[in-house]
């Protein structure tokens, strides 16, 4: 019988050329056996189950063939909280946890002591960051959108495995939104940015949706759908975020100044030191 260190040591192997890499043999194993990595260590000599092993081993070869992680196990975390996935929602990532963290900081700074202040998250998918922001505070109203009913199906059902009360809305960009004469403090998206010619790995490009993937021609589709229509959501003392590609930072910013000239913009850099976020405010001047 294998014990778990044998075990891991060969599903490493078998994942060598893979496009995970050969670390993903230790998540899977730790989240199939529900346990810390130091725990893992401490059994490392022990032999591992029979059906433990039976079903690491089915995720090893799912795993070798490329397939995410996230949908051999059937969910992700994020943000300390777990979110079901499948082949109708974008993975959550963890570049999308600091636009959330971020989100939080502004609502700190500029609305929080307001009351009554709502948020929308714009093509929502998994639910990730609307969840998350309501988890993380209580008091916001959060609604959410997305223009498939499978991804918002699936937002719901995580709304409620993580006990918050979130109003989903089925519908294109701001649609919903306008068809109902809403008025948002804070304007939320992780729009589809990738250009349409770019080349993905197997894994992204054959099992997520690539609606919530590709942003037309130079990736920007979907912010100028947003900025055009912004201004019938938005109240007058509001602020939009947005997740955005390292490389749109001038494009997108260019973008900001020809629909919103008296808007304060700025794009906030990543862990790695990379541009992924964009702010726009709309009467607030932003700390410096």
């Amino acid at each position: 019988m294998a014990s778990y260190k044998q075990s891991l040591r060969a599903a490493e192997k078998q994942l060598q050329n893979a496009e995970c890499g050969e670390q993903a043999a230790f998540m899977l194993l730790l989240e199939l056996a529900q346990m810390e990595a130091h725990n893992l260590y401490m059994e490392f000599d022990q032999e591992i189950p029979d059906a433990l092993n039976k079903q690491f081993q089915e995720g090893i070869a799912r795993l070798a063939e490329n397939e995410p992680l996230a949908h051999i196990l059937g969910y992700e975390w994020f943000y300390g909280y777990r979110f079901l996935v499948n082949e109708d929602v974008l993975i959550p990532r963890p570049e999308t946890e600091e636009l959330v963290a971020n989100i939080l900081s502004a609502y700190d700074d500029y609305f929080k002591m307001n009351g009554n202040i709502i948020a929308a998250d714009i093509g929502t998918g998994s639910g990730a960051i609307a969840i998350s922001l309501k988890k993380e505070e209580p008091s916001l109203h959060v609604l959410a959108t997305d223009i498939s009913k499978k991804a918002v199906d699936v937002a719901a059902r995580n709304a409620e495995l993580n006990e918050v009360s979130i109003s989903f809305c089925i519908g294109d960009m701001l649609e919903p939104l306008i068809d109902r004469d809403l008025k948002v403090d804070i304007l939320i998206s992780n729009p589809p940015y990738i250009p349409q010619e770019e080349i993905l790995e197997a894994s992204v490009k054959d099992h997520e949706p690539h609606v919530a993937l590709f942003g037309g021609d130079d990736g920007l589709k979907y912010y100028r759908i947003m900025f055009e229509k912004a201004k019938q959501v938005l109240k007058p003392r509001s602020m939009m975020a947005f997740e955005m590609g390292w490389n749109q930072r001038e494009a997108l910013l260019n973008e900001v100044k020809r629909y919103f000239p008296d808007a304060c913009a700025e794009v906030l850099k990543d862990m790695n030191g990379k541009d992924r976020m964009l702010f726009v405010y709309f009467g607030i001047q932003p700390n410096s």
